[in-house]
């Protein structure tokens, strides 16, 4: 187990203070609800440009849905990859336990905290922003079906986020991802790194049996 892990221990009730100033601790905290909404209605924009101005976009509606459901599947890889190498970083000098701890570290010592079960709206506003110049320059005008279908599974990963930190175990589909995360959170956190899925877990070998 790594060292961040020895030295965190979960507390199930309480939050913590980030900053003195109330306003900038106040930009800590959202209800998931508001993330999402902005999310979604920035992928629903996008998704309004890819099927009504195609002399722009010169995409046809099959081409959207296959970008969209491509987006969809890259982010459930991205997922992975930042919660296993940068959301878990090993400590190895004080500035990176300083970012561990501000990213992840707090989440795992205090994971029931609803206000902090996501990123503040205006950093996932920021994000959505970068990430549409960033697939932009790289696509072109296919950005505007990749990107909501990247942006629909980062909700989804953030709604699956919330209901199994912030309920019992469900007796339906998400149950077997409320128990996995559980493990990852209260027996091993250098395993199952996948919230949404754990499909990219059996791919490199991080499932717990």
């Amino acid at each position: 187990m790594d060292q961040q892990a020895e030295k965190i221990k979960p507390k199930n009730t309480g939050t913590k203070k980030v900053f003195d100033n109330p306003i900038l601790e106040r930009l800590t905290r959202t209800h998931i609800s508001v993330p999402i909404t902005i999310l979604m209605t920035i992928a629903a924009g996008l998704l309004y440009v890819a099927f009504v101005y195609t002399d722009y976009t010169h995409l046809t509606p099959l081409y959207v849905v296959g970008l969209y459901f491509t987006g969809f599947f890259l982010f459930t890889l991205i997922e992975y990859i930042a919660h296993r190498y940068l959301f878990h970083m090993k400590p190895t000098n004080e500035f990176k336990r300083k970012v561990q701890y501000a990213l992840h570290g707090l989440h795992h010592e205090y994971p029931k905290d609803k206000d902090r079960l996501a990123m503040p709206p205006i950093m996932s506003f920021l994000l959505a922003i970068i990430f549409f110049f960033v697939f932009r320059a790289l696509m072109g005008t296919m950005v505007f079906g990749f990107l909501p279908g990247f942006i629909t599974g980062y909700c989804g990963y953030l709604f699956v986020h919330f209901i199994v930190h912030a309920y019992n175990p469900p007796n339906n589909i998400f149950k077997g991802l409320w128990l996995n995360h559980a493990v990852h959170h209260y027996k091993d956190n250098t395993q199952i790194f996948g919230v949404s899925s754990q499909l990219w877990d059996y791919v490199f070998g991080t499932i717990k049996k």
